[in-house]
């Protein structure tokens, strides 16, 4: 059995063929990830040529700083998660205080509960597509399909109780999404940047 703070073999591989200069890596890592840091990207700045430019800038991160990533923090794909994140706010932020100083219709804290909407947004987008599949499942529809749990439980051919738990937890798991984006909430590899 691994160490609990071991992280998972293909990171650290990863990481270790980035640091040498594997081009082939940056391919297989961009190939693994780039959907994810680009929905990521677009759902802070909602807008596509935007999300591209972050996603480039993810890569290119990467690619010149393979070394910034450290296994034992945590998953190569929160890592890039979080990188895209604030990279992405930091764009939101220089974007939003550009038009408030040309318009001077806006405020300042206007402007940070713009990035702290789009930051919840942004978490629980990754919180979902990142939930195993059962509770995904769920929420899915019991959100989109609007079904009970009892009709989530047939449709997912689970009993009562056990389509309960997988919304039960698949809605904890989402509320943490808000908790991290919250002012004053620790940055890391969950959290908000």
């Amino acid at each position: 059995m691994a160490k609990k703070d071991a992280p998972p073999r293909w990171d650290r591989k990863m990481q270790q063929r980035l640091a040498r200069g594997e081009a082939a890596a940056l391919g297989e890592l961009y190939d693994r990830f780039a959907s994810l840091v680009h929905g990521l990207a677009h759902r802070v700045l909602g807008d596509e040529r935007a999300a591209d430019g972050i996603t480039r800038d993810v890569f290119v991160h990467v690619w010149e700083h393979p070394e910034s990533y450290d296994p034992k923090q945590g998953p190569l794909r929160s890592w890039l998660a979080t990188l895209t994140h604030r990279l992405a706010v930091q764009r939101l932020r220089a974007t939003e205080t550009a038009a408030l100083a040309r318009s001077s219709g806006g405020t300042t804290e206007e402007l940070e509960r713009r990035v702290r909407r789009a930051s919840v947004a942004a978490r629980a987008d990754y919180i979902v597509q990142s939930m195993p599949t059962p509770l995904r499942a769920a929420l899915e529809l019991a959100y989109f399909q609007r079904r009970d749990y009892r009709q989530t439980a047939a449709d997912l051919g689970v009993t009562e109780d056990e389509a309960r738990r997988r919304l039960r937890l698949g809605l904890q798991l989402l509320s943490t999404a808000h908790d991290a984006g919250a002012p004053g909430a620790p940055p890391g590899y969950g959290g908000a940047a």
